[in-house]
């Protein structure tokens, strides 16, 4: 018979670490579309800058 310390030294229970493998997955699957969504709002930013400064350029080889 094993005493109440033996018990919990035994680990948690295989629907505990399903679980936690599931919200593992999850957390990880956030974070990396956080990342991405991060990464695209830089890609677009600097290519709206990018398109500012061509317009301007091209206008000022036009007009003046």
């Amino acid at each position: 018979m094993q005493t109440e310390f033996e018990e919990r030294k035994a680990g948690p229970s295989i629907m505990k670490r399903i679980l936690a493998g599931v919200v593992l997955v999850i957390a990880v699957a956030l974070a990396f579309k956080l990342l991405i969504g991060f990464v695209m709002a830089i890609f677009w930013t600097i290519l709206a800058v990018a398109i500012v400064i061509a317009i301007l350029w091209a206008l000022k080889t036009l007009v003046w």
